[in-house]
């Protein structure tokens, strides 16, 4: 059995789908861990009603963003993950800890990449009257949200909609992409190498599989 480690910060819905689906066995794994930054985090609740293992770390502890990371990565170590996946996690990543798990690291990010890195992106969306938002899951590298993009899905953007709206719809995509491409990685059918993400032994086009 394959050992997934999972990182969050908030509320966790795509760590719940995750779950779901390795109930279901839709996933070929286990979820041994998750860890998180906020210990009010509600998804550290999920992982326990789940049986999983439940850690919060605090940055106040820390002297530096890297000794955070040491701490983090030694604790992540003792289980021995083949993938960890970010699900909302929202601190900055350092580079040895992106160098740590290069190749099986996971992110997903609410925008269309490589539109609209970083926060907020929902906002740009209706502010920049966007008829058309989506998701991206994309292997983790030292430049932000911008490591090679895996799968997409796409959402409309219809007038009158606010930002409530537009993440309920992008999410609901979210709880079906995230949790197919972590079970083609630990099928061992998604890997990373030179910078671009890879399935079935074909390289992805910039936009990920399927995309036009």
């Amino acid at each position: 059995m394959k050992h997934i480690v999972v990182l969050i910060s908030g509320n966790g819905s795509n760590l719940q789908a995750i779950i779901d689906a390795c109930k279901q066995k839709k996933i070929n794994g286990t979820i041994s861990a998750v860890f998180s930054n906020k210990a009010e985090a509600f998804g550290l609740e999920r992982a326990r009603e789940a049986g999983i293992a439940a850690h919060a770390l605090a940055a106040s502890e820390f002297a530096s963003r890297e000794a955070f990371d040491r701490q983090l990565m030694q604790e992540i170590d003792a289980y021995a993950p083949d993938v960890v996946v970010l699900a909302g996690y929202m601190r900055i990543l350092s580079p040895a800890f992106v160098a740590r798990y290069s190749g099986r690291l996971l992110n997903i990010h609410p925008s269309l990449l490589p539109k609209y890195p970083g926060l907020h992106t929902h906002r740009q969306v209706l502010e920049n009257g966007d008829e058309e938002h989506g998701t991206s899951v994309h292997f983790v590298t030292d430049e932000l949200d911008g490591g090679p993009v895996i799968l997409q899905a796409k959402v409309p953007v219809f007038e009158g909609d606010d930002e409530d709206d537009v993440t309920a719809r992008v999410q609901h995509q979210e709880h079906a992409i995230y949790p197919l491409v972590v079970s083609w990685f630990l099928e061992d059918r998604l890997k990373m190498r030179h910078n671009a993400a890879w399935l079935d032994g074909v390289q992805l086009p910039p936009q990920g599989y399927a995309a036009e």
